[in-house]
């Protein structure tokens, strides 16, 4: 009976210790510094992707729309110049009309991006990006394509704040434009 007094708590001391530990070194997972050189590429993919798919693209082309993207790293791994980046991603189409900021299509969707050093160019260029399919699979191709830390982060909201002020800036609206829907 001593002994499970003196070892239980110990061991739940121990318990606690290695959850913490594995939590810290998950949500540090990510190196700025490659985040920082590879996400300018992911963010330009991410556009091109989008164009052309918008509603205001092909029904309110008045409003002279654009897509803005941004990509958050969940995961990245380098190997020989080669990296996997497991990246949430947000995409909203902004057009102007009136002195607001106009907010026609967005989507959300988590992205496996593989990157390798470009030469000439000296930083990174996009090879291939896989994305989950639509409706069944969904969940399973997070849970396949992520760590089980980085598929837990997946999917809150993304805030648009800096998107919407890239998009005022583009359409030389003033920073506290309004932003409304289409």
């Amino acid at each position: 009976m001593t002994s499970v007094r003196i070892w239980g708590p110990g061991a739940g001391a121990v318990v606690v210790l290695v959850v913490a530990g594995v939590w810290a070194r998950g949500s540090s997972a990510v190196d700025a510094g490659l985040w920082a050189q590879v996400r300018p590429a992911v963010e330009a993919r991410l556009v091109t992707q989008a164009t052309g798919s918008g509603y205001a693209e092909a029904d309110e082309p008045e409003l002279g729309s654009r897509w803005f993207c941004r990509a958050e790293a969940m995961e990245l791994e380098e190997s020989g110049g080669r990296v996997r980046a497991g990246v949430d991603t947000l995409c909203l189409e902004y057009g102007a009309h009136g002195g607001n900021l106009v907010e026609c299509s967005g989507t959300q969707t988590p992205q496996v991006v593989r990157l390798e050093r470009d030469p000439a160019g000296g930083g990174f260029r996009v090879v291939s990006a896989e994305e989950p399919p639509d409706g069944a699979g969904y969940g399973e191709w997070e849970e396949s394509h992520f760590s089980r830390y980085a598929a837990g982060r997946l999917d809150r909201p993304m805030a648009s704040t800096v998107l919407e002020t890239a998009a005022r800036s583009h359409f030389g609206l003033p920073a506290d434009a309004p932003v409304r829907d289409c």
